[in-house]
């Protein structure tokens, strides 16, 4: 009873505890069967329903997951496979990338993605020019303006009853809010970020390993509103 829709938008409605400084976490739990050689596929079947699909938006990297492995299914290909295809090769990124897999090859999706900081650039400034890159359309543009949108209330950036964190979110982007740009961004785990400003025409790019992350389940350890503010002040100043 879940589209694709509400996993793209991280609104499955599925219990879940993203919490890296809990060892029984639901995220943990999942790290732990990659690390050990489990089979990731398996385990979104594990999880129950809390909510109503479409109806309140949590972040879940078990949504993740399950976008990844239905890229794989439609398509009968790898993700990476797939990903090279249609993006990397297009995009004309410059260094190989990859991903890491579990022992039966599949791609977790949520994470474990490997690339240079030049070309996750590429892919902010593909999705801030509408789709484009190399002058052609890789990406539809009605789908970035899609995935950049939140389109119903539980998605909308601000303290809000049906979500878990004050940032909007989109298709797989987290839409901050409360700034003039219409600013969005791609939020990795040990603050890692690609920023996008279309309005201030700037892409930004964070690599890090931030060795407080995840000590605790608040902004005192992932510092990601201070890290947005961070660059809208830099792309202000640009």
């Amino acid at each position: 009873g879940v589209r694709i829709r509400d996993i793209l938008q991280m609104s499955s409605g599925a219990r879940w505890r993203e919490d890296y400084s809990d060892g029984e976490s639901d995220i943990f739990r999942l790290g732990q069967l990659l690390a050990t050689g489990g089979d990731v596929a398996a385990f979104p079947a594990t999880l129950v329903r809390e909510h109503a699909p479409g109806t309140f938006n949590r972040y879940n990297s078990a949504d993740t997951l399950v976008l990844g492995l239905l890229v794989e299914k439609a398509t009968g290909k790898r993700l990476a496979r797939y990903t090279h295809e249609k993006l990397w090769a297009p995009l004309g990124a410059t260094a190989p990338a990859f991903w890491l897999t579990d022992d039966a090859g599949t791609a977790p999706a949520y994470a474990g993605f490997n690339a240079t900081g030049r070309d996750y650039a590429r892919i902010g400034e593909l999705y801030r020019n509408g789709g484009r890159a190399n002058g052609k359309q890789i990406i539809p543009a009605n789908w970035v303006r899609a995935s950049i949108t939140a389109d119903a209330p539980h998605l909308r950036p601000g303290e809000r009853a049906n979500a878990d964190s004050a940032f909007g979110y989109g298709y797989q982007w987290w839409l901050p809010g409360g700034g003039a740009d219409s600013d969005f961004a791609a939020i990795g785990v040990y603050n890692q970020f690609v920023y996008v400003n279309p309005a201030r025409r700037i892409t930004i790019v964070k690599l890090s390993a931030n060795s407080f992350y995840g000590t605790s389940n608040d902004e005192s350890a992932g510092r990601e509103g201070e890290t947005i503010a961070f660059f809208r002040a830099l792309a202000r100043a640009m």
